[in-house]
C-alpha cells in the first residue's frame, strides 16, 4: 500500500500542485511569523543585554505611599547617594542617569522620531567617554546651549555637528548647539525614536532633577557578584532610600517585556495564517475528493483483490502525508524567505530593528512540518474513508457516483440547525447584554456556529443564488446554459469552492464595517464634544508648559480658553476612602462655551467653588447623583467638601472629575496642563492656527489641531490598520483562488469526455473557454455574495458590542468597498478560469471521447 500511495503522488503531480501550494502559503505564513518574532527578539533582546553590560545593580527612587496629603516627601538619588555608592569596596563606577522628555524638531519645524522622543544626559568616566554612547563625530556637550544627537534622528533631520537646532526639552523651545553625533544600541531608538544627549547638570534643570538622577547605575569590581553588591548598597544606604535591582533581573524584565510586546504581533499574525490554512482545508478536501471519485474503479479493484477499507483508506493518507510532508518543508523555507523580507521591509518603512541573524528554531521546524502533514491528513481523512466505503461491485459501475437525496437532505437539516443557533446567540449577546466578557464568548461562538452553519448549506445555496444568474447566462447562449449546469451539477464540489472565497470575504468585508463605522463614531464624538475651535497639546503624554496658556490668551481673536489641569485627591474618609482619583481643572467660566456635554442630571452652569461635574461611568461606579457631597483630601494633605452639581455622558475625550481651577490650584505644588481648548472669533481658519503656532514659538512638540485635523488623524489611523488587514487577509483570498483553479482543473479533467462530445457537435473551442470561465465566474460571486452577507452581518453584530462604549457609534455599510469585493470575486473567477479554460480547449476531441 505504501508503494502505491507513492506512486499516485508521483502519477497526479499536476493535481496535487495546487494543494501543495496552498498549505505551503499557510506554512510560510505560521513559520515566518515564528522566524521573525524570533528574531526581533533576539535581536531586541541582544542590543538590550549589551545596555546592561556595564549594569550589575541598579538604583531608582522609591515611590512614595499613601493617599495625596498622607505620603511623605520621597528621598531623591541625588550626588550624596551617589558618592555614599561609589565609595564602597566593591564598586567599579557608578553612572548616574537622568531622563526626561526630549523633542527634536527637523529644519520645517516638524517632530522628528515616530517611537518616542527623549533626553538624557552624557556622564563622562575617569577616561572622559561614556561608554554607553559612543561619539561617532564631534564633542560631548559641556554648556547649557550645547547637546548631542543620535546618529539615526541627526540623519532625518539632516544635521551635522555645528548645527543650531530647535528642541523641546522643558516646554518652551530651545535653540542648541549640535556638538556631537553618538550611536547607541537603545532600543526606543532602534524603534524610530529620538534621543538627545546634555551634560549632567543641564539635563537635571531641564527635567526638574536639580542635583538628583533617575536611576543610578552601578558596575561591580573584578571578583564581586551582583548579589553581594546590591546587599552592600542596601547596607550603605538610609533603609528605603532607593529601590535596588541587579543587572541580571533588569535584563530579564527587559527580555519579558519584549517577548510580551512581541506576543501580540505573533499572534495577530498566527490568527491571519489559522485562517489561510482554514481556507486551504477546503482546497485539500476538494483535491482528494476529485482524486478518490477518479480513482473509484482502481480503489475497487483493489478491494476486490483483497484490500480491506481499512488499507484503502491508509493508502490515500499516506498519499496525504507526502503531500504534507513536501508543504512543510517547502513552506519552512518560504517563511525563512517571508521572515527575512518582512524585516527588511519594516526596517525601511516603519522601524529600524536592531542587527542580528535570522533566528529559525527547531521548534520553528517542528511546528511547520506538522502543520503541513497534520493539516492535509485531516483534510483527506474524510475523503478517504467516504471513497474507502464504496462497494467494489458498486465502484465498478460508477453508481457511487451522485450523492443521494438522504445525505443532502440530512446536511440541510443539520446546516439549518447549526446556523439558527449561531444566528440566535449572535442577536441574544448583542440584545441581552451590554459588552460584557459573556456577550463577546456568545458572539465569537454565535459567529462561528453561523459560519459553519452556512458552510453547511451553501449546496442548498447555491441552487436558488446561482439560478439568479440564469437571465445573465443566456446571454452568452449555450456557452452560459451549460456553465451554469455545470456549476449545478456538484452542488456540493461547488459548495466547498465557494466556501474558501466566502470565509475570506466575510472577515474583509466585517473588518471594513467595523472600521468604517467606528472611525465615524469617534469622528463624530470628537466634532460633536468640542464647541472649541482648537485644541493644544504635547507630543508623548507630555504637559504643557506653563507659558503656554498665557501664550495662547496673547493671540488676537481668542474669545475663549481653558486649560485641562491634572491634580490628585482621595475622594471619602476612613475605610470609605477611595484609591487616589484624578481630578480635572477647568476656567469654569468659559468651560461650558468650549464643550458640548450631554448632562443626564443635575445642570453644566457655571462652575465654580465646591461645585463639580462627573461623567456617567464614574457617578455609577462610585453610587453618585446630581447633589452628592464628597469629603475630599487634596495633594497639600487640605481637606474640603465637593458637590456633584451635574452628571454627563461622557467618552473618551472628555470623562472623570471637573472642577474649577481656582478650586484646585491652591492645592498643587507643579501646575501643569495636559490640554488647551481654544475658540476664537471666525472660527478655525489657517491664519488663526498660524497665529496659535507662532505664539507657542513653532514648538515641535506641540500640537495645534482643529476638528478637522482630528477627523484626518483618525481616518489615517483607520486606513492604515484596514490596509494592513487587507494584506494579511490577502493569503487566504490567494489559497482560495487555488481553490478555484485547482477544481476547475480538476473538473475539465473529469470531463474530458463530455467535452470532448461538445467540440463533436460543434461548439468551438471559442465556445468551451467561455463555458469554462463564466462557471468560474458563476461560482466565485456565489461565494462572493456569501461572504459580504455575511460579513455586514458580524460587522453589525460587532458594532452593537461597540457602541455599548461608544455613544455615538452609528453603523455605515462601505457600499463602495462592497462592490469593489463583489468585483474582487468576480476578477477571481476570470482569473482562476485562464488556465483551466485553455486546457479544456486545447483537449483533442477524438482521444477525449475514448478518454474514460
Amino acid at each position: 500500500m505504501f508503494r502505491t500511495a507513492l506512486r499516485n503522488v508521483l502519477a497526479h503531480k499536476a493535481r496535487l500542485l495546487m494543494t501543495v501550494l496552498a498549505v505551503m502559503l499557510g506554512v510560510a505564513f505560521v513559520s515566518g511569523t515564528l522566524v521573525f518574532t524570533s528574531t526581533i527578539s533576539d535581536a531586541f533582546r541582544t542590543s538590550s543585554q549589551k545596555s546592561f553590560d556595564h549594569v550589575d545593580v541598579a538604583l531608582t527612587p522609591p515611590s512614595p505611599d499613601g493617599p495625596p496629603g498622607t505620603r511623605a516627601k520621597a528621598p531623591r538619588l541625588d550626588g550624596k547617594t551617589l558618592d555614599t555608592v561609589s565609595r564602597l569596596p566593591g564598586t567599579a563606577s557608578v553612572t548616574g542617569t537622568v531622563d526626561g522628555f526630549t523633542g527634536i524638531g527637523d529644519k520645517d519645524g516638524k517632530l522628528i522620531g515616530s517611537g518616542g522622543s527623549r533626553g538624557s544626559n552624557y556622564f563622562p568616566g575617569k577616561d572622559g567617554k561614556d561608554a554607553r554612547y559612543p561619539l561617532k563625530q564631534g564633542t560631548a556637550p559641556t554648556g547649557a546651549d550645547q547637546f548631542a544627537l543620535d546618529a539615526g534622528t541627526a540623519a532625518k533631520g539632516g544635521y551635522h555637528v555645528g548645527d543650531t537646532v530647535r528642541i523641546s526639552a522643558d516646554g518652551p523651545v530651545r535653540q542648541q548647539k549640535l556638538t556631537g553625533i553618538f550611536t547607541t544600541d537603545d532600543g526606543r531608538v532602534a524603534a524610530g525614536g529620538s534621543l538627545a544627549l546634555f551634560d549632567t547638570r543641564t539635563a537635571q534643570q531641564l527635567f526638574g532633577l536639580s542635583g538628583g538622577y533617575s536611576q543610578i547605575d552601578v558596575e561591580a569590581a573584578a571578583g564581586t557578584s551582583q548579589a553581594a553588591l546590591q546587599q552592600a548598597i542596601g547596607k550603605a544606604l538610609p533603609k528605603d532610600s532607593a529601590t535596588t535591582i541587579t543587572g541580571k533581573e533588569l535584563a530579564d524584565l527587559e527580555a519579558k517585556a519584549i517577548d510580551h510586546d512581541m506576543e501580540g504581533m505573533k499572534t495577530a499574525l498566527l490568527a491571519f495564517a489559522a485562517v489561510a490554512l482554514f481556507v486551504g482545508i477546503f482546497l485539500i478536501a476538494n483535491t482528494f475528493t476529485m482524486l478518490v471519485a477518479q480513482r473509484t474503479k482502481e480503489l475497487a479493484l483493489m478491494r476486490a483483490v483483497g484490500a480491506s477499507r481499512r488499507q484503502v483508506t491508509r493508502s490515500v493518507l499516506i498519499e496525504a502525508f507526502f503531500v504534507g510532508a513536501i508543504a512543510g518543508v517547502s513552506g519552512l523555507a518560504a517563511g525563512i524567505g517571508i521572515a527575512a523580507v518582512l524585516r527588511e521591509v519594516l526596517n525601511g518603512f516603519v522601524a529600524k530593528f536592531p542587527e542580528g541573524p535570522l533566528v529559525v528554531s527547531p521548534s520553528t521546524a517542528i511546528a511547520a512540518l506538522g502543520i503541513g502533514i497534520v493539516i492535509t491528513v485531516l483534510a483527506a481523512w474524510l475523503p478517504a474513508r467516504r471513497g474507502a466505503k464504496v462497494p467494489p461491485v458498486a465502484a465498478m459501475n460508477s453508481v457511487h457516483a451522485v450523492a443521494t437525496t438522504k445525505s443532502l437532505l440530512v446536511r440541510n437539516i443539520l446546516g439549518a440547525l447549526v446556523a439558527g443557533i449561531g444566528t440566535a446567540s449572535v442577536v441574544v449577546a448583542t440584545s441581552v447584554y451590554e459588552g460584557d466578557d459573556t456577550s463577546k464568548i456568545m458572539l465569537g461562538g454565535g459567529g462561528m456556529l453561523l459560519l459553519v452553519g452556512v458552510f453547511i448549506l451553501t449546496p442548498l445555496l447555491s441552487r436558488p443564488l446561482i439560478a439568479l444568474a440564469t437571465p445573465v447566462l443566456r446571454a452568452f447562449g449555450i456557452s452560459g446554459l451549460l456553465a451554469r449546469q455545470n456549476a449545478l451539477r456538484n452542488p456540493r464540489r461547488t459548495a466547498t469552492t465557494a466556501s474558501a472565497l466566502m470565509i475570506g470575504l466575510t472577515l474583509i468585508t466585517g473588518m471594513t464595517v467595523i472600521a468604517g463605522s467606528t472611525q465615524k463614531g469617534i469622528d463624530k464624538m470628537a466634532v460633536d464634544a468640542l464647541k472649541a475651535d482648537y485644541t493644544v497639546s504635547m507630543q508623548g503624554n507630555t504637559r504643557l508648559p506653563t507659558t503656554a496658556e498665557k501664550a495662547v490668551r496673547d493671540v488676537p481673536g481668542v474669545t475663549a480658553l481653558t486649560p485641562l489641569r491634572v491634580g490628585m485627591a482621595t475622594i471619602g474618609t476612613g475605610s470609605a476612602a477611595r484609591q487616589p482619583t484624578e481630578l480635572t481643572g477647568v476656567d469654569g467660566a468659559q468651560f461650558g462655551s468650549l464643550v458640548r456635554l450631554d448632562i443626564s442630571e443635575g445642570s453644566l452652569g457655571t462652575l465654580r467653588g465646591d461645585r463639580v461635574l462627573v461623567d456617567e461611568g464614574t457617578a455609577d461606579r462610585n453610587s453618585w447623583r446630581a447633589g452628592s457631597r464628597l469629603p475630599v483630601t487634596f495633594e497639600d494633605g487640605k481637606k474640603a467638601t465637593l458637590t456633584v452639581s451635574g452628571v454627563f455622558k461622557g467618552n473618551e475625550m472628555l470623562n472623570g472629575v471637573f472642577l474649577d481651577n481656582r478650586t484646585l490650584a491652591p492645592h498643587q505644588k507643579d501646575i501643569s496642563d495636559k490640554q488647551l481648548l481654544v475658540k476664537l472669533s471666525g472660527g478655525a481658519t489657517d491664519a488663526h492656527k498660524d497665529d496659535l503656532i507662532e505664539a507657542l514659538g513653532k514648538n515641535p512638540a506641540v500640537t495645534v489641531a482643529d476638528k478637522k485635523d482630528v477627523s484626518s488623524a483618525i481616518a489615517s489611523m483607520f486606513t492604515l490598520l484596514l490596509n494592513m488587514l487587507y494584506g494579511l487577509l490577502a493569503m487566504a483570498v490567494i489559497v482560495a483562488v487555488l481553490g478555484v483553479i485547482n477544481t476547475l482543473a480538476m473538473s475539465v479533467f473529469e470531463r474530458s469526455q463530455e467535452i470532448g462530445m461538445l467540440r463533436a457537435i460543434g461548439l468551438d473551442r471559442r465556445g468551451i473557454k467561455r463555458m469554462v470561465r463564466l462557471e468560474s465566474l458563476v461560482i466565485s460571486l456565489f461565494g462572493g455574495v456569501l461572504g459580504v452577507g455575511l460579513g455586514v452581518f458580524m460587522g453589525w453584530a460587532v458594532g452593537q458590542l461597540i457602541g455599548a462604549h461608544l455613544p455615538t457609534y452609528e453603523l455605515v455599510l462601505p457600499w463602495a468597498r462592497m462592490g469593489l469585493f463583489l468585483g474582487l470575486a468576480a476578477l477571481v473567477g476570470v482569473l482562476a478560469a485562464l488556465w483551466p479554460a485553455f486546457r479544456a480547449a486545447r483537449l483533442n476531441m477524438l482521444a477525449a471521447i475514448k478518454a474514460e
